[in-house]
């Protein structure tokens, strides 16, 4: 059974910067599309960013094109997802997500129901 369990959450101000990673377990040879979503109160799960751990395609959602980048470390099983120039409408509960054995481009990567495992979540707040 997989594991993802996220980390680096927490609060900075507006315009600053924040690394948020995800640490994985059980996907090893299952060659997955990792990816990150969000979800604030009362509003949908959001894509963020995804990346294919076997061709290195990454993905972006319009709302955080040129902030944020997505990146692994196959040999530690992390993934990791940079945000800078966070702004109060990044604030958010942060997911990682995992699809297994299929590349990013063969699914609906912006969807959360493309992906199988989940991680518990880590929190970012942007302070207005």
């Amino acid at each position: 059974q997989a594991q993802l369990v996220e980390s680096g959450g927490g609060s900075v101000q507006a315009g600053g910067s924040l690394t948020l990673s995800c640490v994985t377990s059980g996907l090893t040879n299952s060659r997955p599309c990792m990816g990150w979503f969000r979800q604030s109160p009362g509003k949908e799960r959001e894509a963020v960013a995804a990346i294919s751990s076997t061709t290195g395609d990454t993905h972006y959602a319009d709302s955080v094109q040129g902030r944020v980048t997505i990146s692994q470390d196959k040999a530690k099983n992390m993934v990791y997802l940079q945000m800078n120039s966070l702004k109060q409408e990044d604030t958010a509960m942060y997911y990682c997500a995992a699809k297994t054995w299929l590349t990013c481009a063969l699914i609906r990567w912006e969807r959360a129901s493309s992906f199988d495992y989940w991680g518990q979540g880590t929190q970012v707040t942007v302070p207005s």
